[in-house]
């Protein structure tokens, strides 16, 4: 039977709930692992496995009701490996890395931020802003709309200032909240969004933090500003070679 990996602890983490269950129709009874100073939050791993809705919110629950008593390094969902014999090895090889992860993620959870234009507010700012565009678009008001080619002209011009606009607004969002944060890890790119960014937060600042999203939410109207947090630190974990799930193992943010 192979064993689908939630998460990697410290061997003195509390114990979890009574009658916990995880992935898997019916969710399978989760259960612990040790090897020396370390344990890892496994169950069985249920047959055709995909990252369904029903699935997914599991894993996160493990993962939840596991770090609300202590640090967990979170593994991304889909990490089965062979057998308990393997999670064990894998633990043992890997022992040092994970004691010191584990001390460094001590108390600190992740922050997800993500960004994008508020399209009018943004247009609106546009037009503000630059002169040459207002003049152009008002020359096109008065002449009935404008010929093709200004139209054409127009419409580059305000591409090319949202364009810039965004990378100027990440990196005004990155300044703003990186010093509050003990540690960033930059999301992978995407046309949705012109900010993915995830901050390492200890608990007891995470107020300050929040605070300070505020605040950029406060001075850039125009920006739909989204926070998904607090989380495991999916982010901060990093892959090693030799993990349970061997290619589908390490850290999540896509879990997010």
């Amino acid at each position: 039977m192979s064993t689908y990996v939630y998460g990697i602890t410290a061997r003195s983490h509390p114990a979890l709930p009574e009658g916990m269950t995880g992935v898997g129709e019916p969710p399978l009874p989760v259960r612990v692992l040790t090897a020396g100073d370390l344990a890892a939050v496994v169950s069985d791993a249920p047959e055709g496995l995909r990252p369904k809705r029903r699935d997914l919110l599991a894993h996160q629950n493990v993962l939840a009701e596991a770090g609300a008593a202590g640090c967990v390094l979170p593994m991304r969902f889909g990490s089965v490996a062979d057998s308990d014999d393997a999670v064990v090895q894998v633990l043992g090889d890997r022992s040092q890395h994970y004691q010191e992860r584990l001390r460094e993620l001590d108390g600190k959870v992740e922050y997800n931020i993500k960004a994008t234009h508020v399209e009018d507010a943004v247009l609106h700012q546009v037009m503000a802003e630059n002169a040459e565009i207002r003049s152009l678009a008002e020359a096109n008001r008065r002449a009935g709309g404008g010929g093709y080619d200004d139209k054409i002209r127009l419409g580059e011009m305000v591409a090319a200032a949202v364009k810039a606009k965004e990378s100027e607004d990440a990196a005004e969002v990155r300044s703003a909240l990186e010093p509050a944060g003990a540690a960033l890890s930059v999301g992978p790119e995407s046309t949705g969004w012109l900010v993915n960014l995830s901050f390492l937060v200890a608990r007891d600042t995470a107020e300050q933090f929040l605070a300070a999203v505020e605040q950029v939410r406060d001075s850039h109207p125009h920006l739909d500003l989204r926070v998904n947090g607090p989380l495991p630190p999916y982010s901060f974990v990093e892959p090693g070679p030799a993990e349970p799930a061997g290619s589908a193992a390490g850290a999540d943010a896509g879990a997010q």
